[in-house]
């Protein structure tokens, strides 16, 4: 051990160790709680209610969430108590390690619970307490639960006066709005996160459904903000590709050889075309060169069709019903209904299956779960499994993971893994297994890593005349009643990844003398918590358990994570057809295998994150914009902030002609009448008065169309331009913003930083992009006549996000035409002039004034000058 090992052996027994001191620190708050029972019990209904009236004004008049939190706890015990049974009767009040949960998740932490601990309960602490200051959103993984937690959880809310909700995938925006408005509000993650891209495609302020985000409670929280933070939440509309380039290049990849034209690196989830194969894949395509501009997207077409035939398997990854491709989540084992791969692999794999090809669609609003749940002004969350992803949850969300302790001391045992040669053999050795352990009464899970695994050992069990039920996601119609029966005498059990079915295995007295449940895991998954969620399924509250892994060295973890030292060695222990090894050396292999595997998924989680940093200023900037013409009062005075830039770099270039003395009044005055319509005399006046006369002048045009049309009509419209014209300019940028992230990893070969790259010139373009918009809606209303029927602008501008669709992750949808652009009303006679871009800064500073950067130049010199040339 060495003397440091021994001292900090020694300093862990004095000091235990963080979470153990933790959870000793959050001891006197159910102490606390306790004491407020007694007098609590003594109240009448319509009493206990009335407290949260109480502590709602304590709050008002300066009092902190944490001074009431002793006794708000206590109000929920109570509620839950008299309002809340299980379904033989028995009141539900809270454990005191449940007490403590709570109290972690309000911290602004995760409470790690095992299953069976009672995470639904637990978080009607946290959020009944939060709820008084704010509406609180507690997350789930899907409909059902949202819709089952709320149901189960609504009485003990409801006694103390509070009102809960519920959003549902099928809901309109008046039900939402509704739901969104109550104390408390049960939702998925997905829904969650497009309401907050929807919201910002409305186009009335009223019409925004999700109006605050002011604390998330997040039930299985690994599983949203780790497992699905790989890929972004997408609303998606129509592109103008076509699909012919997809049966061409599912052509190409059936005629090439693996090993000789690509290479698949399933490592890395990829597959590249080598040099040899790029020569045949042109020859095939009937191209000289694919590095022509022309020709530039075929090798990336082709490279998805080699990967759609390589890596993603019927059964797998997706399946096919009613002549669709349903992508299978690898982390649930559930079908993901409406959800497309991106990139046009969603299209290779339709071509590769024979199926009719969906359009390729474009991104009109996106998010990563990253930034979306860090918009909330707090955060919590529970799970079973937290604590190997511990160092993520703080470096990324600023949360601290707490494992609290079991209400009763866990029984379950953990048997070691157990190794064979080949996959036959231990389907097999699995098969036997099951059927050995059925003799005895004793009920079985077993979980698959896929669906294909689990249909193949339900037939090797018919064969063996072992009665068993299936659950993958062919068959999750059913969940409710396998999982219910499925702690009983002689049940076995076959099911795909357990993570988030929300359901605890129960099992019977009769059944504890067996040795309760026992959890066969059939294949290691990539990440050590899927394996623990599996596992976590036996041994609740108490019970006894037992779980068992069996592996073969070629399953997929060990095949490509594994070391080949491991299976050289294992060789040489003379394991035969039919014999299992148990090692301590092959449990350390599989252990340093998902370790790899979890560090390349968080690269993976942190890359996207880097370049999403980029969008989510650039999102947040647009969001805001949006927010000021939904909700302003003035939007003229909106209007002439924009033509003091636009105009200010028109002048700024008048009056700053080389060789000349004097400005160029002859082109500025030409530039605005052309642009503006507008003449302004400029004799005398310096670069910031011109500026000032230009925007009196063009107000005073404004002025005269608001008095002709009618304040309230002229508003209206400019409303509808404003709104039209940025959400036109955004969607385009998205639109080059995806061309740029699929192009920029090549920037690497010119020994440049790719993701600097990205940023740069984002940068660039969103400030170009701005510049556009201002320039476009400052020239376009001077022009405007008002003749139009308000109600059809309206509505036309509805529709252009009317059947928008949405996506998941890396996962695109359809989206039904919305070409219909808002003109009606707008009647023009523009002639677009080169886009002169603006300046895009924070905080505004005046041409003249002294550049924020320190140089001592006016900001028009300097760094204002950079800006309007980006």
């Amino acid at each position: 051990m060495g003397f440091f090992g021994a001292v900090n052996k020694a300093l862990l027994k004095v000091f235990k160790s963080r979470n153990e001191r933790v959870v000793k620190s959050l001891e006197p708050v159910v102490d606390q709680v306790a004491s407020f029972e007694p007098a609590l019990q003594k109240l009448s209904d319509d009493q206990l209610r009335a407290k949260t009236t109480e502590f709602r004004e304590r709050l008002a008049s300066g009092t902190k969430l944490d001074d009431i939190l002793p006794e708000a706890f206590a109000c929920v015990r109570e509620s839950s108590r008299r309002f809340r049974h299980t379904d033989s009767g028995v009141p539900m009040r809270h454990f005191d390690v449940q007490i403590i949960g709570g109290a972690v998740i309000h911290r602004g932490g995760i409470a790690e619970m095992v299953t069976g601990e009672g995470k639904t309960l637990v978080a009607t602490l946290p959020a009944y307490l939060n709820g008084l200051a704010g509406g609180v959103h507690i997350v789930t993984v899907n409909d059902y639960l949202a819709r089952r937690d709320a149901e189960w959880m609504r009485p003990v809310y409801e006694g103390l006066g509070m009102t809960v909700g519920t959003i549902q995938s099928d809901m309109d925006s008046a039900e939402r709005t509704e739901q969104y408005d109550c104390d408390i509000t049960y939702g998925t993650n997905n829904e969650f996160g497009f309401d907050y891209l929807r919201d910002n495609m409305k186009i009335r302020a009223e019409d925004q459904c999700q109006k605050r985000r002011h604390f998330a409670i997040i039930d299985e929280v690994d599983s949203i903000l780790i497992d699905e933070a790989r890929t972004p939440l997408i609303i998606s509309g129509p592109a103008s590709e076509t699909t012919d380039k997809y049966q061409m290049a599912d052509k190409v990849a059936r005629k090439l050889e693996e090993g000789r034209h690509y290479e698949v690196k399933e490592k890395e989830h990829q597959v590249l075309l080598t040099e040899e194969g790029i020569d045949r894949a042109e020859n095939l395509v009937g191209v000289d060169s694919f590095y022509t501009p022309a020709n530039m997207g075929w090798p990336h077409h082709i490279e998805q069709a080699l990967k759609a035939h390589s890596l993603y398997k019927l059964d797998v990854q997706y399946v096919v019903r009613d002549g669709s491709v349903i992508i299978v989540d690898e982390f649930t084992g559930r079908l993901m209904d409406g959800r497309r791969w991106s990139d046009g692999l969603h299209q290779a794999v339709e071509v590769k299956e024979g199926l009719k090809i969906k359009d390729e669609t474009q991104t009109l609003a996106t998010i990563t779960f990253q930034n979306f749940f860090r918009l909330y002004d707090k955060l919590g969350g529970m799970t079973g499994t937290a604590m190997t992803e511990a160092v993520e949850f703080s470096a990324i969300y600023k949360l601290d993971c707490v494992a609290i302790p079991t209400n009763r001391e866990m029984q379950r045992k953990s048997l070691p893994d157990v190794v064979y040669r080949t996959k036959r053999e231990k389907w097999i050795a699995v098969a036997d297994r099951i059927a050995e352990v059925h003799k005895t009464g004793q009920p079985i899970l077993v979980g698959t890593v896929s669906i294909e695994a689990s249909e193949q050992l339900s037939d090797m069990l018919k064969r063996r005349g072992v009665i068993h039920a299936v659950l993958n996601a062919k068959h999750h119609e059913k969940e409710a009643e396998i999982i219910a029966t499925a702690g009983q005498r002689g049940r076995v059990t076959i099911a795909t990844n357990m993570a988030g079915r929300g359901t605890d295995i129960v099992v019977a007295d009769s059944e504890k003398e067996l040795g309760g449940l026992f959890v066969l895991g059939s294949e290691r998954h990539e990440s050590r918590r899927i394996d623990n969620q599996l596992r976590g399924r036996c041994g609740r509250q108490g019970d006894p358990g037992v779980s068992q892994f069996y592996l073969s060295l070629e399953d997929d973890l060990m095949r490509i994570f594994a070391t080949e030292r491991v299976s050289a060695l294992l060789k040489r222990f003379g394991m035969e057809e039919g014999v299992d090894i148990t090692h301590p050396m092959v449990t350390k292999a599989i252990e340093r295998a998902q370790k790899k595997v979890e560090g390349r998924n968080y690269e993976i989680r942190k890359n996207l994150l880097e370049y999403d940093e980029v969008m989510d200023h650039q999102r947040k900037m647009i969001y805001e914009i949006r927010d000021r013409i939904l909700l302003s009062e003035d939007l003229p005075e909106l209007m002439l902030e924009h033509v003091r830039e636009v105009a200010g770099n028109q002048v700024d270039a008048a009056y700053e002609v080389e060789g000349r003395d004097d400005p160029d009044l002859e082109s500025l005055h030409s530039w605005l009448a052309s642009h503006y319509g507008i003449q302004v005399d400029l004799a005398g006046a310096d670069e910031d008065e011109a500026v000032e006369r230009i925007a009196r002048t063009y107000r005073e045009m404004l002025d005269a169309k608001r008095g002709e049309a009618g304040a309230e009509a002229f508003d209206r419209l400019l409303h509808y331009v404003l709104l039209q014209a940025m959400d036109e300019k955004w969607k385009d940028h998205l639109h080059a913003m995806d061309q740029l992230r699929h192009g920029i990893g090549m920037r690497a070969y010119a020994q440049v930083d790719p993701k600097n790259e990205y940023k740069r010139e984002g940068f660039q373009m969103f400030t170009g992009m701005l510049a556009g918009f201002k320039e476009d809606t400052t020239a376009i209303v001077p022009r405007i006549r008002v003749q139009i029927d308000e109600s059809e602008a309206e509505r036309r501008l509805e529709r252009q996000w009317e059947g928008s669709s949405l996506s998941g992750g890396d996962i695109e949808g359809q989206f039904e035409e919305h070409g219909d652009r808002m003109q009606s009303g707008i009647q023009s006679s523009q002639s677009k002039g080169p886009v002169q871009p603006i300046r895009n800064q924070t905080e505004k500073v005046g041409r003249n004034d002294p550049c924020p950067c320190g140089s001592g130049k006016k900001h028009k010199k300097c760094c204002g000058r950079t800006a309007a040339a980006g």
